[in-house]
């Protein structure tokens, strides 16, 4: 092999070993030319410019965007990452909502309540029938999607439970509800678990490399299957092997420097993008947070909301295509703070705890996973999103329509989707105002959609999108473009 600085050249961004393609050194150089370079304005005012033209950035170059701490070209990123959002995602927000199936768990994440000592927490697993009525408090709700999360635990949440409750979630039509997406938060598994969860009918697969830094990895995952770093970072390349089209990256912030997890991060995505030809349909940008027994005062990389704000404009700015996720963990403030900077889908009325939206938990039953620290109703966190000018969107179109993997990230990449997303986001909308919405919201809503009806770009889409808008008033559910 040639090396370079004395070193074998291990990075290989097509390899399938996890430490080729998030090779140590690389990341390492990468840090230390963003850092040399940070004070070049030039260069960096360069990248900023082309990066206007949505083709995204290497992971190189966008450490290097993000060490930059010159206010005026810190906002000139801030500019353009609003751009590529706009043009990709418009004022689009998905919702969705997490729901715990059991925090039954195996590992030892030092970072984690689940973890397998903590004897404090109360351990939970639901039943088909509890599933059910969880599922029907998410409809009433106004929810359209789900994100399934479980602990690692083969004997109480086998495979075979998490297949049996997606079965449950999609047959369950309670009133005009329906989930109409379930995207899938479980442990690394094999390529025919990966396979058997694509014939369930799944969304998306997520899954959190919590840090790239393999060192670190190790000490923080001590016992239980998920301290093997290699298996659980080449997860992804399973899941797609296994026919699954999108996946969903992301690291908590914190754990180790971001510096480090933010460029492992894009390395992974430019790895997917290189071998599969699709890069992350998602991006997660979760940070850590308190939890039952977890104190975030142990964890020294604890990430500042400035530097939180850089990180989500950056990688909008390096993986423009792809969405972006923010959870119940983020205030309200920062979270309104990083809409527009790149995020496309958060949650809302969550709980975190196993269960918990039939009746909310006894604070003596904690089954939760982390603090939320935004505790808003979905209404509430409808009726807000509204008022700063968005347009929730409750849209799954793409799913069932097929457009998904490739299909979807080409339609992205040339920006029709578009075409399709904006008059969805609209009428799904429109049955959650219908169905499920405060009298406020309601008012706030129809304007909304009054004045978003003139922005559909195709004449014939416009036409339909007003036809079926009444129609949904009239009572009929479930159109899409």
């Amino acid at each position: 092999m040639p090396s370079e600085k004395g070193r074998t050249i291990m990075y290989d961004v097509k390899s399938a070993k996890a430490t080729e393609f998030i090779d140590h050194q690389e990341i390492l150089d990468t840090l230390e030319y963003a850092n040399a370079n940070k004070g070049n304005r030039e260069l960096i005012s360069g990248l900023i410019e082309r990066a206007r033209d949505c083709k995204g950035l290497t992971h190189r170059e966008a450490a290097l965007l993000l060490e930059c701490d010159d206010p005026d070209l810190v906002e000139q990123m801030y500019h353009v990452a609003k751009e590529i959002k706009q043009k990709f995602y418009g004022n689009r927000i998905v919702m969705f909502a997490p729901l715990y199936l059991s925090n039954y768990c195996i590992n030892g994440c030092v970072y984690c309540p689940y973890h397998a000592k903590n004897k404090h927490i109360r351990r939970k697993k639901l039943t088909q029938e509890e599933i059910r009525q969880e599922v029907i408090a998410l409809q009433d709700m106004g929810h359209k999607r789900l994100a399934l999360e479980t602990g690692e635990d083969p004997k109480n949440n086998p495979i075979e439970y998490v297949l049996e409750s997606i079965k449950t979630i999609y047959s369950i039509k309670h009133k005009n509800g329906a989930i109409r997406r379930v995207n899938v938060n479980i442990a690394a598994t094999t390529v025919e678990n990966y396979r058997k969860l694509k014939e369930a009918g799944i969304g998306t697969y997520i899954l959190f490399q919590e840090t790239y830094n393999k060192e670190s990895y190790e000490k923080l995952h001590p016992t239980g299957p998920k301290s093997d770093y290699a298996y659980h970072t080449e997860a992804m390349d399973r899941a797609m092997e296994g026919g699954i089209d999108d996946v969903g990256c992301g690291v908590l912030f914190g754990l180790d420097t971001y510096h480090y997890d933010f460029v492992g991060l894009l390395m992974h995505a430019e790895h997917l993008e290189a071998r599969f030809g699709v890069g992350p349909h998602t991006i997660s940008v979760p940070r850590i947070c308190p939890a039952d027994d977890i104190d975030t005062a142990d964890f020294s990389n604890a990430v500042p909301d400035d530097v939180f704000q850089k990180i989500v404009a950056v990688i909008r700015i390096a993986v423009p295509y792809t969405g972006m996720i923010i959870s119940t963990r983020e205030s309200p403030k920062c979270r309104e703070k990083v809409l527009d900077l790149g995020i496309s889908q958060i949650s809302g009325g969550s709980r975190t705890s196993v269960g918990g939206y039939v009746e909310e938990e006894a604070e003596e039953d904690n089954s939760s996973q982390f603090d939320v620290s935004d505790r808003r109703t979905l209404d509430e966190v409808i009726n807000w999103l509204l008022e700063l000018g968005y347009i929730p969107s409750f849209c799954t179109a793409c799913y069932r329509e097929g457009r998904t993997g490739d299909r979807f990230m080409s339609l992205v990449k040339t920006g029709q989707i578009a075409n399709c997303c904006h008059p969805n986001a609209l009428m799904t909308l429109k049955e959650y105002l219908e169905d499920y919405a405060s009298v406020d919201t309601r008012a706030k809503g129809l304007k909304v959609i009054e004045r978003e009806l003139q922005n559909v770009g195709r004449e014939k889409t416009r036409e339909i999108c007003e036809r079926h808008l009444k129609e949904i008033e009239e009572g009929k559910r479930d159109f899409r473009f």
